[in-house]
């Protein structure tokens, strides 16, 4: 939990809906989950069908397992068709992908037409410098040390279409929706 001297804020990162946001980095799907837990609904992740370090049910936020539906794909086609389809039902609470290969210009706008049609939000987990000019937002996300048995992380704004890069360190131990901001600063992309 973090410090309770510390502000604690609900949902201090809240994703435009109806877009698709890209995040890298070792902490990408820390901060997924962190936004599931602001997206109510059922909440699809997509991986390809030998990923290894599939999300563990019982080590997942409170709420979110009973929602979650893991799809793994054969293809790297696959996936991105599966996503695109769920991305257009209007039932979805939020897509999370998970690609192996960089997103093309054209696959990238395919899943941000798709989220504004079935006005559903989509994470595409990156590998570092994967991403498209298609995505709303793009993040670079990192757990940092600790030495007070904290769990920070440095949460990067790299690109967003309709503000300025910001970084923030924070507190989150995964255990509900609150984090705690220990740093925010305009970030140097």
């Amino acid at each position: 939990m973090p410090d309770r001297d510390l502000p604690t804020r609900p949902a201090s990162f809240p994703l435009r809906p109806a877009r698709m946001h890209e995040v890298e980095g070792a902490g990408r799907r820390v901060f997924a989950l962190y936004q599931a837990l602001h997206h109510p609904g059922p909440l699809f992740w997509f991986l390809r069908a030998h990923e290894q370090g599939v999300p563990f049910l019982w080590g997942l936020p409170p709420g979110i397992a009973a929602r979650l539906y893991l799809v793994h794909a054969a293809s790297e086609a696959d996936l991105l068709w599966t996503v695109e389809e769920a991305l257009r039902s209007p039932a979805a609470g939020l897509v999370v992908a998970e690609p192996q290969e960089p997103l093309s210009l054209t696959a990238g706008r395919r899943m941000q037409l798709a989220a504004e049609a079935g006005r559903t939000t989509a994470i595409m987990l990156i590998r570092q410098g994967a991403g498209c000019n298609a995505g709303e937002t793009r993040w670079h996300c990192r757990p940092l040390p600790s030495s007070r048995g904290q769990a920070l992380h440095e949460w990067r704004l790299l690109r967003d279409k309709r503000g300025v890069p910001k970084a923030w360190v924070l507190d989150w131990n995964g255990r509900g929706p609150d984090v705690a901001i220990l740093s925010e600063a305009t970030a140097d992309v």
